[in-house]
Formats: structure tokens, C-alpha cells, sequence
């Protein structure tokens, strides 16, 4: 039996012993009380008095005593500091040394040794002292830095001893086996559950070898020496022990799968007792039955021990002896061990033998090979767990307490019986699918406020009917069997008794998933690398789902409050407790859900009454220092929080939980006043930015919310950032800054640090400095940006907004593991560079004490404000239409200056080259000129080819340099294929151009008479009426009967003239079905393209140019590419009688041309123009009506105005594009987005309806237009006509101003008196000052004296207005002016359509409600607008009401609404599949209800005139647009579209 194994003493051992223990236990207290520890004895230190925010958290002071040696001993645990176990106080070692030979010898080491402690008496009364929650943070610390443990615990007395199980539970270790090092498999379990081979290393008296130091070459063989036993050697490892004799430690050799670094390829387990084996007989009993195998190291055999080891039975298979051969009496001794080595009859495999010839290295070599030999036999093995019914049957105590792990065991058993997501369906219903549905609802319906919209209130209505109904549900469950127990176990236990509880939850909950996480964790990597994201998102979700841990119950908790507390006096007085339970385990040290990752939300209710009960607590006396860290994901942030204050966030527990936890810890009295707060509140998020799940739709999301939210409530914010680079944090920091500001949260200005990890070079802070300098430049542009555009001017740079300095607030951190995981223990370095930082940030906060401290209840109003904030914003979107649309805007400004370069140097090789085409000799012949225009295409095109190439080289270039181009790269392929088409485009131009120059040529040689081609236009016409027609047959019969028309005699046209003089009305036969809707659409598609070609056709006329038959051509492909466009279903008819009523008004307007130039030079007509004028003047004067305005008028109308306008006169062409191009109005035309910001605004602050009316029914000709009478007005406004003519308005509107102040002055300075004489001197002084400038003659200056009879003074306040009225009438006429107008229109390279090229993009508009694209190119692969407006405006109305419909396209594609149109054919579908039917639509919802407020101002406004206009009834428009102002509608402008509020239109 095994009892047999025991040793069994005589009475008069037993009587020894007790008085052995006596001796040892006033030993151990006399020990105790000499390091302070006495008061803690036995297990009353607490986890959360070592925890404390103490003044030695600051100050590295040297121990002043042996009392203080603890506390820097745990404090360097804490900070998982191996240099921890050399910890000892100050001492004038010198005065020791200098006094050595003064004293007695056995004096001197005496007292020596009793200012000393070996580092194992300080682990071991450290372990008597700690509770047991206390012991396990302890045996973590002592694990991550690869020390042994305490397996068996003395108590003072040797042979009385604990088994340390519980001490050791929460140590979960991972491993890969050699078989798993092809799959990269590992293995993660607890290691006192693992099954694995046990080796036991024991001493007898008469030993020199030390066989820790034999243990320690053994462990580290292949990576550099590491003290896992302390020994001899080690600092303060020759101290003599005083409590620590009989201590068992045990420490794990972990395989990394690594053949060549491997010692044994399997996990093995070694204990090491120390002192003899004759001192601790139980141990050495214990150790021999546990173990595979027990080395005992000896020198010799004493008598007693010979009997010891010789009564023990079946010791063959376990015991080794290691036995040192050394000289003196190394004869008796090697006699001695040989007659046990006979009389056990150990082979001699179990016989190794040091001698003098072999140093420790060498022989530690033999040893392990001993055991790699022995690992091959070994059948059976023992986890540490179940080596407790061995303990208890040898008398040793246990550590555990079984009554909680029972009652822990028995509240998650069903988890064995059903999968883990199963099990919180049922067990854990409220943070199931409706918790997280809820949770979307609240934010849907925060942004739908926000972002406003027609059908607001009655989407809002149905989403709170949803909550309600949600809520109702929630509040129906009943708390589950699970939490019945889990909630009344944490209620009425004690604090020691809840401890245990959780812990066993812990333990058995991270035990039942870590298997099944495992697998899912295997599956997932897999689909990562296949890039499945479907797949990913699965499996992503099934991570969530089967996460389990005890942070599931206490959120369940929270919600069972947070559905309950509304509910009856009866439910809420079972739950009332549960905010005081939750504030007294934060005070416990637990940490409290602030965010939900699963659901993103934050139960508001429960965390405010949580907090608020901590604060009653603690006698409100709360103030508190929030940290938080931030960092990607697998950076090292929660092992960062670990190590500067010792807590123990999760950082590999097997579970995937995901948002926010707080953790409080209590700062100390000595500090309080110091650090000026009471707590210091760790805040620590999940990893974000997981590259696996960067591809999913809302990744991103989550983790911006989750980033701006704490930062938000961080007083202190930690920047966790891998390697020496710095770029992997800056779109996520990017964001939370901006979304900060956007939501006017910078009134707390958190310190900012930034932790850059694995940065070990010594050279590494000069290296990465180029890099931080880029990150806060970047940085600082974006929060430039932003603040700009919200209106925060005090805002200037990253560092108003988060308190940053880069020399003080960057840190670098060396790399965590010393070696190759998992047998690597932490860098010492490491811990001593957070050590540091630790330090610095809280000196920092003691020197920088914040004006105004927030308490929990400021802390939670902020915690309100800042959440509802982050839920109405809609980050991803919001964020990129700022700054991609800015990095957008940056480049189309550089493509744009690149195009007009490419275009200008083509503009002015063509003049040359068509020049020398319609010049080139009367008399050569079809051959030669057909030759010269094809040599002439051939070096068009290598001249284009030139250039595009030279633009793509700028790009390259541009991508370079420029810091936000990473977040256009797609762009920027649209900006190539742009580049492509325009050229291709410019060839095409060319290429017609030569061809069209070429025809004329002919022509001049092949007219034919023109008496016959009236017959055949009306023949044609005719025809083309019953008959159907090609569109390339009716082109080339209309050009050749085209030319026959302009040529008729005016008296012979025909029935031509008729066409197109009454409105175009769409009948039935233009229709596809009767369908009213059609009729109306087809209606408003007619109106809007004879508008555009009537246009076209005007602008030809302009030009007073002889017709060409190309013309024809160009206008019906006009026609036919609008029809393509927007009416892809018609009937022939249709199209064929709108080309017949266009080119109807096209032929009279041709024929005006000339009738229009006879008029305009009429001398005549002139005059009788100007008879009203010159009655009206003669009427005043023979009536003595002294109209002071009306002669000023008169004079600057008469006299001073053509003077003006000849010296404003000049060129314009490719110099008036080149000039707006290159002035302050180049920005109008920069990108197609500032170009539509400005036509917006101004037609706001105009206020014109019909400009209104135009815009939205025929963009192109607004366009156009607006381009047109832009260039007349920047010419006269911006002073950009004078740049081109050397002199401008401004400048001569300044001089008349000039002149009149010195004109109304006499020689003396005084002013003229106020006489009609002065008039005459006045206009006389003029006339001189101005001699140099403008050109009066004497003789008008007669004409004006004349008629004028007003007195002096009131005349130059007159004459002043009229300058002033000049200078608006002449801005007006530059819009208008015949004369100006006239020369444009004569120019060969028109300054309006070059304009026009770069904005109007590629013209097409939202199938919805109208509004243009802004993309950048002619070609691009989805359009997209900045702001979209109420699809009302565009005509579209509601089919039974008639009313012009009120809802905007950006909220109904994510509605459950309906639409139809010509492209549906006339079938309802679902706008959310509108990209079904516009693949090249991108419509996302509007980021704010300011993005909407321009346009649905406007529809207030003109409601009912809109509604007249196309004959509907006016919109339902909602209570809160009619509040609008104007102010607000062009503020929304400038939100949607990224503009500051100074740009100017």
C-alpha cells in the first residue's frame, strides 16, 4: 500500500519535532516582524492594498530599511521586473568592508547576515501573508518572469507545508509540441491541469553541487542563462535561508515547436525542494510518489540518510543520483553511496557521477539527456491537480476552498450539455440579437434626426415603436436559473467568499471555452488567408457568440437593471441592489463594462447608477484621473496598463470580448493631494483596426466610436503604437480628433503620450523622430481642416485639442519577451521603460494640477453628452467626404492646371496648323490637301501622346509627395483613364476639325447652284414624317438639304419656317402606354432638350459665322445622346418630330443673322433710340426741374462711360482662361465640387426663382451660362479684364473717385463753393486730373455745362452715386454687354467652353432628384453628388396626391420605399435596389441634417411657385425645415461641401 511509503517516527522524534515547531514558528515571527510583514500574518495582505496608487509609484527611492523591502519587492513584481528577487535596502557596504578586519570574524558575518534576507525568505513570508487572491496575482507576476513557484508553502516548521493549488490556478501557459510545428498549431491549457512528465530535484546534507544551478543550465540551454532557481550565485542567493528550508517550487519547460530550440519536445514539469531531504521528509515522501522521476544530488551517505532512502519501496524506476566526486575523502565518500546504490539495486543508468573535469555546462548536458532518455518510457503522468488527494492523505493542508468552486461548478454546468451560444440564448437572453437590435434602432434614429428628411417623423415614429416593443420584450424575461444563482451567490456571500466564487467562474468558464475558441481561431485564420468575407464575418460572429466569461454575467446583470428599473415597485426593489453590489466589486478591484463591444452601446442607466453608488461610497469624495490606452490590435496595450500598475486585464485568455472596461484604483492619502484625485480609473478597449476585419462593413465603425469615445473622456490618453512606425494608429486618431471637434468636444484637452513598442536601438529616438514629425504634421493639417470648417478658430493645430508634446510625450518601449516565447521571460528592459513612463506621466499630473476636477457625477455627464454625440455620427462616411473629399479637391486643382497646360499648347499648335489648311493654295488639288491633313494628324497625335505622357509623369510625381494620397487611390485610376479619354478626346477634336477644314476646301470646288434646295428640305421634311428613319440616314439627308436651305432665297423658304414656332406638345403617339406620368416626363425631356439645342443653335449665331452642314451633325448627336441618356424606351415618333420642331427653329434663327446686322448699324434706329432720353432731359429743363441725379447720370452716361469702356476694351480668348486659371477665381473652376458649392450659393443669395427653375431642369445651359456671365463678371468684379489690358475697372472707378475729390477742391484745398458756377470748375478740374487716364473732350464738357443747372455740392454727391452706379451698371453689362458678349463670341477658342470642359464633368445627374455628378473626369466608375435635394424639386410628385413629393433619395434608399419610372418600365421596385437599375449610382445617406438644409430651405421658399411651375400641387413640407434660415441653408453648404465659411462665390 502506499500508506507504506510514509516515514514513520519513534516517540522521541515526535516529541523533537514538536518542539522543532515551536522554535520555527517564533522564528518565522521574529523573520515576519523584522521585514514589517508581522501585522499581515497569517494571508491579511490584499490584492488592493498592494494596488494602491502609492508615493513609491513615483519615487524610485533605495530601500532605507529591511521594512521597505517588501514593498519595492512587489513593486518591481508588479512592474514584472526580474530584478525584483535582488531587491535589497541601502547599506554602506563599504563601511561593512572597511571594518571587516577590525572585528572578530563570526562577529562580523553575524551581523552582516542579519541585515540581509535571502530573496526566498522574502517570497515565502510574502506567500504566508498574502490572501489568496493576493497569492495568485503573485504566482502570475513570478510566472511571466519565468521564476519558480511555491509548490509546497512551509509554515515555519519544514514538514508542515501547503499545497499551493489554488496559487497556481490562473496560470494558463501555451506550447507547441514538435508534432504541431508543421500545422503552427498550439496548445493553450492551465498548466497545473496538464498531464505532463514531473521531475523532482532534492539534496542530501552532504552536497557542494548546487542543483538550482544545474536546474537553471538545463532550462536554458539554447537561449540565454535565466535564473529560474534562485541559487548560490545569484545576489543574495548566499544568504543563509531562515524560513524558506522545505520550501517545493516548480516551474515548466514549454516546447516552441522549434527542433533546433527545443530542449525535450514535450512539456515537462520540475520542482526543486529546498534545504536536505532529512529537514523536510514529508516533502521528499510527497515529491518521491508524484514525481517520474527525483534527482537526488549528493557528495556522501550519512548513516541516517542511507536509512531513509532504504526504507522507501519501489524506488528503482524514480530515483537518479547525482553524485559529486571531489577529492579530500572522496574514497569514503564514493563507499558510501555505493552500498546504497547495492543496496537498492540501482542500475547504473541511474547512477551519473561528477567529477572535477567537468564544469557545470558539461555535466548539466549529461543530466539532460537522462531525462530525454527517461521521457521516452514514461507511461503515466499527474497533473498538479490531482496530486491533492496525495497532499491530504500525507497530512499537507490544501489551499482551496471546494464550497465555492461547488457552487461555481454547479451554476455552469449546463454549459457541458449544449454549445456555448445555445447557453446564452437561454441563460443570458438580454444581450442576445434584441440588445444589439435595440441598440442600432437608438442610433438609427439619433442620425435620422441629425440628418433630418421629410418622412423623418414617421420613419422616427416606426423606429421608436420598434424600440418600445423591444423593450417591452426585454423587460418580460425573467431572470434566467443561470443568473438567479450567479446574482444571489455575489449577493449574500462575503468579500472573501465572492472572491472565490468569481474566480472558480472564471476558471471553469475559460477551461470550457478555450477548446472550442481554439478551433473557431484555427477556422478563422484559415479564411483570412483565403479572403473570404462572408466567411470572415461568420466566423467572426461565432467568436462573439461563444466568448463566455464572467464579464457575460455581470453584463447580464447591468441589463437586468437597465430593462427592469422602469418597470413595478416589486421588480425594482429586487433589482435596487444590484448598482451597490456592482460599486462595491469596483471598489474590490473588478473592472466594469463601460462599453458593450458586441452590441456597441453603452447601458447608460446602469453604469450612471453604479458609479453614483461608488461615489456615495466613498463619501463622495471621488475625483478622478482617467487613463486610457489605445492601440491596434496585438500591440501590447493591455500588457502595457498591466505593467505600470499591476492589474491584470486580459490579454490572452482564450475569449474574444470586445469593447471598454474601467478599472479604479484607489490613489493613496499621501498622494491624493499630489495627484490631486482620489482614483485613478484605467480604461482599456479591444484591440482595434484588426486587419482580418478591415474589410467588413462596419469594422471601422465600431472602432471609431469606440476610439473617439474614450479619448473623449480621458484625462491622460495613451497612443499604443508597434515597431518605430507611427502610421498604423492615424486614421482611427484622425478620426476620433475630428469627430471630436465636429462635435464641439474640446473643451477637456486629455495629455496625449504615444508608446512606441519593440523599439530597442539606442539609436532608435534619433531614427523615428522624421516620423513623428510626419504624424503631427499630418495631424495637424487634418485638425486645421476640421476646425476650420466648424468654426473653431482658437483651433489651429493637434495640440489644442489633445495636450501633446513630441520631445516629452514619446516613449519607446523595447520589445516584452527576453528570447523565444514560451520559455522567453519578460524583457527587463522593458519593464524598466514603462517603469519610467509610469514615473513621468505621474510627475506630469502632479506638476500640471488641472484647474477643475471631475468628480463621478461631472465624469458621467460628460459620459452622456459624449455618447449621444458618438451615436449620431456617421463616422466612416462623414470622415471621408471631409478629408477624401479635400485630398480629392487637392489633386483635381493640380489636374486641372495640368489639362488647360495640355490644351493651350494643342489650342495654339491647331490655329497654326488650320491656318495652314484653309490658307494653303486656291489651286491645289484633292490629292495634295488630302495629304497635308493627314500629315498634319499624324503630328497631332504624337503631340498629344507627348503630353499625356508628360501629365502622367506630374501624377506620379504628385503621389510622392503628397501626404493624403493613400486615401484616394481609387481616384486617382479614375485621374489616369481621364487623362486617357482626354486625350483621346483632343485627338477626336483634331481630328474634326482638319476633316471639317478639308470639306470646305472642296466645297469651294464643287458648289452647286441654289435654285433647286428649298424643293428638297420639304421634300425631306415630308418624307421623314410617315416614314422611319435612321439617325445616320436623317444626319446625312439633313446636312445636304441643310446647306440648300441657307442658301434659298429668304422669299422662297417654305413650310420650314413653320416648324418649331408653337410650343412642342407631347401627344399619345409619342408614348409607350397612356400612363400620365410618362406623358408628363416626356414633356419636361422635350422642354429641356430643345432648351439645350436652341441654346446650341444661338450660340453658332453669336458668332455671325457662315453656316456649315457639320453643324447639323453635331446638333442631331446632341439630341441623340440625351435621348440615350435619359429616355432609353421611346417611341420613333417622338424622336423624329423633336429633331423636325429643333431644326425648325434652327433654320429661322440663321436666317435673323443678317437682318440682326443691318439693324445694329441703322443710324436711324440709333437715334430714335435715344429720343425718349433726350425728350424727358428737354421737358425738365423748360420746366426748371433741377434733377441733380439725372444731370450727373446724363454726365457719366454721356461722357465719362465710353471713355471707361474704351479703356477697359481689350483681348480675351486663351488669355482670359489662362488669367482665371491663374488668379484668385481659379478656385471656381478647381474641382467640380467647389464649382457646384459656388452656383449654389450664389443662386441662394440671389433669391431668383426662375434661376432656381434652370438650374434644376437643364443643368448643362445653366451651367453655361453661369460659366459665361462668371467670366464677365470676374473680368469687371475681380479686377481680372485690367490684368489682361493692362488697366481694369476698379482701377479707373478708383481715379474718377479720385479726381472728383480733387476736382471739388480749389487751389487752396478748400472746398468750391456751393454755386452752379462751381459746377463748370469742378467739371473743368476733372477733365485735367483725368486727361491722363480718359479722353473728355472740351467740347462734351460745353454739352454737359449746358444742360446742367444744379448747384456744385449736391451735384458731386450725385456725380459719386452715378460712379458708384456705373461701376455696378458695367459689371452688369460684362454679364450682358452686346460689345463684350459680341467678342467672345468671336473668338475662335471661346474662354466659356474651355471653362466649361473642366466642370461640367461628365453631365450626369441622380436618377432621382436631379442633382449633377461631381466626380472628377468625364469617365469614372460611379457617380455621386455631395448633397442630394427633395426629388419634388426635379418635377417628381406623389401619384395619388399629385403633391411634389418632399422626400429626399438619401433616405429613401435606406427606406422601405418604392419607385417607378421609364427605366423600371413602369414596375415598382424597392429604392433600396436602386443600384440594380443605376449600377453607376453611388447615393449614401446624408452625414447630417445640415448636408440637406440648403435644399430643403429652398423648397420652402418656393413651394408653391415650384408647384405651379409643373402644374402640382406643393409638398407636405415637415414643421422643422419651415424653421430654417437662410443662414443655416448656406452653412449646410458649406458642411456638404467641405468649404470654410469665408469662401467666397
Amino acid at each position: 500500500m502506499e500508506q507504506e511509503h510514509v516515514l514513520m517516527n519513534d516517540d522521541h522524534s515526535q516529541t523533537t519535532s514538536a518542539m522543532d515547531t515551536r522554535t520555527a514558528t517564533k522564528a518565522l515571527v521574529k523573520f515576519l516582524s523584522k521585514l514589517g510583514l508581522d501585522r499581515f500574518y497569517p494571508n491579511k495582505l490584499t490584492l488592493q492594498s498592494v494596488l494602491e496608487i502609492k508615493r513609491n509609484s513615483i519615487h524610485d527611492e533605495p530601500d532605507e530599511s529591511l521594512q521597505t523591502l517588501p514593498w519595492h519587492f512587489l513593486r518591481k513584481l508588479y512592474e514584472v521586473n526580474a530584478k525584483c528577487r535582488s531587491c535589497r535596502h541601502a547599506s554602506n557596504t563599504s563601511e561593512e568592508h572597511d571594518c571587516l578586519f577590525d572585528l572578530d570574524l563570526n562577529t562580523a558575518d553575524d551581523s552582516v547576515e542579519n541585515n540581509k534576507v535571502n530573496p526566498l525568505d522574502l517570497i515565502v513570508a510574502l506567500f504566508l501573508c498574502a490572501d489568496s487572491l493576493l497569492q495568485q496575482e503573485l504566482a502570475l507576476k513570478m510566472s511571466m518572469c519565468q521564476f519558480s513557484l511555491p509548490l509546497l508553502l512551509p509554515h515555519g516548521h519544514k514538514s508542515q507545508c501547503t499545497l499551493m493549488l489554488w496559487a497556481l490556478r490562473d496560470i494558463v501557459k501555451e506550447w507547441r509540441p514538435q508534432d504541431l510545428s508543421e500545422s503552427r498549431g498550439f496548445v493553450e491549457d492551465n498548466i497545473i491541469q496538464a498531464n505532463i512528465p514531473f521531475y523532482s530535484f532534492v539534496r542530501l546534507k552532504n552536497c557542494s553541487l548546487s542543483k538550482s544551478q544545474f536546474l537553471n543550465q538545463i532550462l536554458s540551454r539554447g537561449q540565454q542563462n535565466c535564473n529560474i532557481f534562485i541559487h548560490r550565485d545569484v545576489e543574495g542567493g548566499a544568504i543563509k535561508r531562515e524560513i524558506a528550508n522545505g520550501l517545493v517550487e516548480v516551474c515548466w519547460y514549454l516546447p516552441s515547436g522549434g527542433e533546433n530550440l527545443d530542449i525535450f519536445p514535450e512539456p515537462t514539469a520540475f520542482a526543486n525542494l529546498r534545504g536536505d531531504i532529512c529537514e523536510s521528509l514529508t516533502q521528499f515522501n510527497f515529491l518521491l510518489q508524484v514525481s517520474t522521476a527525483t534527482f537526488v544530488f549528493l557528495d556522501s551517505v550519512d548513516e541516517n540518510e542511507h536509512r531513509i532512502l532504504t526504507t522507501l519501496q519501489d524506488v528503482k524506476s524514480k530515483l537518479v543520483l547525482v553524485v559529486n566526486r571531489k577529492g579530500g575523502n572522496a574514497r569514503e565518500d564514493i563507499m558510501s553511496v555505493k552500498a546504497l546504490v547495492n543496496e537498492l539495486h540501482l542500475p547504473n543508468n541511474r547512477l551519473k557521477i561528477k567529477d572535477q573535469r567537468l564544469n557545470v555546462a558539461e555535466f548539466s548536458k549529461k543530466l539532460c539527456e537522462v531525462i530525454k532518455t527517461s521521457l521516452v518510457d514514461v507511461k503515466t503522468t499527474m497533473s498538479i491537480v490531482n496530486m491533492h488527494d496525495k497532499a491530504v492523505e500525507l497530512g499537507l493542508s490544501v489551499d482551496e476552498c471546494n464550497n465555492q468552486k461547488k457552487a461555481a461548478e454547479e451554476l455552469v454546468k449546463e454549459i457541458a450539455e449544449q454549445t456555448i451560444p445555445d447557453y446564452k440564448k437561454q441563460q443570458l437572453p438580454l444581450q442576445g440579437d434584441k440588445w444589439k437590435r435595440l441598440s442600432q434602432l437608438e442610433m438609427e434614429e439619433l442620425r435620422l434626426k441629425k440628418a433630418g428628411g421629410p418622412r423623418m417623423e414617421e420613419t422616427i415614429s416606426q423606429l421608436q415603436e420598434e424600440q418600445h416593443n423591444i423593450w417591452k420584450e426585454l423587460n418580460k424575461c425573467k431572470k434566467s436559473t443561470a443568473m438567479n444563482s450567479f446574482i444571489d451567490h455575489i449577493s449574500k456571500c462575503d468579500k472573501e467568499k465572492r472572491d472565490f466564487f468569481l474566480k472558480w467562474m472564471k476558471l471553469k468558464l475559460n477551461a470550457h471555452s478555450r477548446t472550442k475558441m481554439s478551433q473557431l481561431r484555427n477556422r478563422f485564420r484559415e479564411q483570412c488567408k483565403k479572403k473570404d468575407l462572408k466567411l470572415i464575418a461568420e466566423l467572426d460572429q461565432a467568436l462573439v457568440d461563444s466568448s463566455l466569461g464572467t464579464e457575460h454575467y455581470m453584463r447580464e446583470m447591468g441589463l437586468i437593471y437597465e430593462f427592469s428599473v422602469i418597470s413595478s415597485t416589486k421588480t425594482a426593489d429586487e433589482i435596487s441592489h444590484l448598482p451597490g453590489l456592482a460599486a462595491e466589486m469596483l471598489l474590490d478591484g473588478y473592472p466594469l463594462e463601460l462599453l458593450d463591444g458586441d452590441a456597441s452601446n453603452v447601458p447608460e442607466r446602469w453604469v450612471t447608477d453604479v458609479l453614483m453608488e461608488l461615489h456615495k461610497k466613498v463619501g463622495q469624495k471621488s475625483r478622478l484621473l482617467v487613463l486610457t490606452v489605445l492601440g491596434v490590435q496585438s500591440t501590447g496595450k493591455s500588457t502595457l496598463l498591466n505593467t505600470m500598475f499591476g492589474v491584470q486585464f486580459p490579454v490572452s485568455s482564450g475569449r474574444c470580448t470586445r469593447g471598454a472596461f474601467m478599472l479604479f484604483l484607489k490613489v493613496g492619502e499621501d498622494l491624493q493631494s499630489e495627484l490631486n484625485c482620489d482614483f485613478i480609473v484605467l480604461i482599456d478597449t479591444e484591440g482595434l483596426k484588426s486587419p482580418d476585419l478591415a474589410k467588413l462593413e462596419d469594422s471601422y465603425e465600431h472602432d471609431n466610436q469606440l476610439a473617439t469615445f474614450v479619448i473623449g473622456l480621458s484625462d491622460v490618453t495613451i497612443i499604443n503604437i508597434a515597431m518605430e512606425n507611427a502610421t498604423e494608429m492615424q486614421d482611427i486618431l484622425q478620426i476620433a480628433l475630428y469627430t471630436l471637434l465636429r462635435m464641439k468636444m474640446t473643451d477637456k484637452k486629455p495629455v496625449c503620450h504615444f508608446v512606441h513598442q519593440n523599439v530597442a536601438g539606442v539609436s532608435a529616438q534619433t531614427k523615428i523622430m522624421k516620423e513623428r514629425k510626419h504624424l503631427l504634421d499630418q495631424l495637424n493639417e487634418m485638425t486645421q481642416i476640421t476646425a476650420e470648417m466648424e468654426r473653431q478658430p482658437s483651433i489651429t493645430a493637434f495640440t489644442d485639442v489633445l495636450d501633446y508634446d513630441m520631445e516629452r510625450n514619446n516613449w519607446n518601449i523595447p520589445g516584452l519577451w527576453h528570447g523565444t516565447p514560451p520559455m522567453a521571460p519578460v524583457n527587463t528592459g522593458y519593464s524598466e521603460a514603462v517603469a519610467h513612463f509610469k514615473k513621468n506621466l505621474l510627475q506630469a499630473v502632479k506638476i500640471d494640477r488641472r484647474k477643475e476636477v471631475s468628480q463621478i457625477p461631472q465624469f458621467l455627464d460628460r459620459m452622456t453628452s459624449l455618447w449621444r454625440a458618438v451615436k449620431c455620427e456617421n463616422f466612416i462616411f462623414s470622415f471621408r467626404n471631409t478629408f477624401v473629399g479635400h485630398a480629392i479637391n487637392s489633386l483635381c486643382k493640380e489636374v486641372t492646371q495640368w489639362e488647360w497646360a495640355f490644351r493651350k499648347e494643342i489650342l495654339a499648335w491647331q490655329s497654326e496648323a488650320e491656318s495652314e489648311i484653309l490658307h494653303v493654295h486656291s489651286q491645289s488639288d484633292i490629292p495634295a490637301l488630302n495629304k497635308l491633313v493627314a500629315s498634319k494628324k499624324a503630328e497631332a497625335s504624337e503631340i498629344i501622346d507627348a503630353q499625356e505622357s508628360k501629365m502622367k509623369q506630374k501624377l506620379n510625381f504628385y503621389r510622392k509627395k503628397e501626404k493624403q494620397v493613400n486615401l484616394i487611390e481609387t481616384f486617382i485610376k479614375d485621374v489616369l483613364q481621364s487623362m486617357s479619354n482626354l486625350a483621346d478626346e483632343i485627338k477626336l477634336s483634331l481630328n474634326n476639325t482638319f476633316d471639317f477644314g478639308l470639306k470646305l476646301r472642296k466645297q469651294e470646288q464643287e458648289i452647286e447652284s441654289e435654285d433647286q434646295l428649298e424643293d428638297k428640305v420639304m421634300s425631306l421634311l415630308a418624307d421623314s414624317k410617315h416614314t422611319t428613319l435612321s439617325e445616320e440616314q436623317l444626319t446625312e439627308e439633313f446636312e445636304k438639304m441643310w446647306t440648300e436651305v441657307i442658301n434659298q432665297d429668304i422669299r422662297d423658304i417654305g413650310s420650314i419656317q413653320k416648324m418649331g414656332i408653337f410650343s412642342f406638345e407631347v401627344t399619345g403617339d409619342h408614348q409607350l402606354d397612356s400612363q400620365d406620368d410618362e406623358n408628363t416626363d416626356l414633356q419636361s425631356l422635350a422642354k429641356s432638350i430643345i432648351e439645350s439645342c436652341t441654346n446650341l443653335v444661338l450660340d453658332k449665331v453669336k458668332t455671325n459665322a457662315d453656316y456649315d452642314n457639320g453643324f447639323t451633325a453635331e446638333l442631331l448627336e446632341k439630341i441623340d445622346k440625351t435621348l440615350q441618356e435619359k429616355c432609353k424606351h421611346r417611341q420613333n415618333k417622338f424622336e423624329i418630330d423633336l429633331k423636325l420642331h429643333i431644326c425648325g427653329i434652327a433654320s429661322r434663327e440663321f436666317l435673323k443673322i443678317k437682318e440682326n446686322l443691318l439693324s445694329n448699324m441703322d443710324p436711324k434706329q440709333q437715334l430714335e433710340r435715344k429720343t425718349t432720353k433726350y425728350l424727358s432731359r428737354f421737358l425738365d429743363l423748360y420746366k426748371r426741374r433741377h434733377h441733380c441725379l439725372h444731370e450727373a447720370n446724363d454726365l457719366v452716361q454721356s461722357f465719362i462711360k465710353p471713355a471707361v469702356e474704351q479703356y477697359i476694351s481689350g483681348s480675351l480668348g486663351v488669355d482670359i482662361v489662362e488669367d482665371i486659371l491663374t488668379s484668385c477665381h481659379s478656385a471656381e473652376y478647381d474641382s467640380r465640387t467647389i464649382f457646384q458649392y459656388n452656383i449654389q450659393n450664389e443662386l441662394l443669395l440671389k433669391e431668383d426663382f426662375q434661376s432656381f427653375v434652370r438650374y434644376i431642369g437643364n443643368y448643362e445651359i445653366y451651367v453655361k451660362d453661369w460659366i459665361f456671365k462668371h467670366i464677365l463678371q470676374t473680368m469687371s468684379e475681380d479686377k481680372t479684364l485690367c490684368k489682361l489690358q493692362n488697366k481694369n475697372l476698379q482701377v479707373i472707378i478708383k481715379k474718377l473717385s479720385e479726381a472728383i475729390e480733387r476736382a471739388s477742391k480749389g487751389d487752396d484745398g478748400v472746398l468750391l463753393p456751393d454755386n452752379k458756377e462751381s459746377v463748370t470748375k469742378l467739371i473743368n478740374n476733372m477733365r485735367k486730373h483725368l486727361i491722363k487716364d480718359i479722353s473728355i473732350s472740351v467740347e462734351d464738357e460745353k454739352n454737359t455745362l449746358f444742360q446742367i443747372q444744379s448747384t456744385c455740392h449736391p451735384f458731386i454727391n450725385c456725380l459719386k452715386m452715378s460712379i458708384k452706379d456705373l461701376k455696378e451698371q458695367l459689371e452688369e453689362e460684362f454679364s450682358n454687354s452686346d460689345d463684350i458678349t459680341e467678342t467672345l463670341n468671336k473668338l475662335p477658342i471661346k474662354p466659356q467652353d474651355e471653362l466649361f470642359k473642366r466642370v461640367f464633368g461628365c453631365g450626369q445627374q441622380c436618377p432621382f432628384c436631379k442633382v449633377p455628378c461631381e466626380a472628377g473626369g468625364s469617365e469614372h466608375k460611379q457617380h455621386h453628388a455631395s448633397i442630394h435635394r427633395p426629388q419634388g424639386l426635379s418635377g417628381v410628385k406623389l401619384e395619388v396626391s399629385r403633391k411634389m413629393a418632399n422626400s429626399l433619395c438619401t433616405t429613401d434608399v435606406q427606406s422601405n420605399c418604392h419607385f417607378r419610372n421609364t427605366h423600371t418600365k413602369g414596375e415598382y421596385h424597392p429604392y433600396k435596389d436602386y443600384a440594380n437599375f443605376y449600377p453607376d449610382w453611388l447615393i449614401p445617406p446624408d452625414p447630417t441634417i445640415e448636408a440637406s438644409d440648403y435644399w430643403k430651405y429652398v423648397l420652402v421658399q418656393y413651394n408653391d411657385r415650384f408647384a405651379e411651375e409643373y402644374k402640382l400641387k406643393p409638398a407636405d413640407v415637415p414643421e422643422a425645415w419651415k424653421r430654417l434660415t437662410k443662414e443655416q441653408a448656406l452653412k449646410g453648404l458649406r458642411d456638404a461641401f467641405n468649404m470654410k465659411a469665408t469662401t467666397k462665390v
